[in-house]
């Protein structure tokens, strides 16, 4: 698995903001569809946005709409995750991942196994 680099992570009250990024060095970035993961203790990793190669189409969990937002820039060669009045139950490790062979404005799936590229993981603790 290569290797996407995350950042942005970090310890904020319940209610704060944060911003997350994921850059892909030495990738054809746009060949990728990408998506955020995150994964609690004990827990199994679990969905939190996609979007599609072109940045046309996203889709979001239940459990975080309204409240965080995937984007990419396709010239700065990068994805977002913008996350407004975090929860406790926000807490987590939140990985990127992308996958390739999906079309320019199809939004890749909610499953971890369809990803073939992974970043290392950036830790977000939401106090209450």
């Amino acid at each position: 698995q290569r290797q996407l680099v995350e950042s942005g992570g970090g310890l904020v009250q319940a209610g704060g903001s944060l911003s997350l990024s994921c850059a892909a060095p030495g990738r054809t970035f746009t060949l990728y569809a990408m998506a955020w993961f995150r994964q609690a203790p004990g827990e199994d990793r679990e969905f939190v946005a996609a979007i599609s190669r072109n940045g046309a189409t996203s889709l979001h969990a239940d459990s975080v709409k309204g409240r965080f937002t995937i984007s990419r820039d396709n010239v700065k060669l990068a994805l977002y995750l913008q996350m407004n009045n975090l929860k406790p139950e926000d807490t987590a490790v939140y990985y990127c991942a992308g996958r390739i062979g999906t079309s320019d404005s199809v939004v890749p799936g909610r499953t971890a196994s369809e990803y073939g590229d992974w970043g290392q993981g950036t830790q977000v603790t939401v106090s209450s």
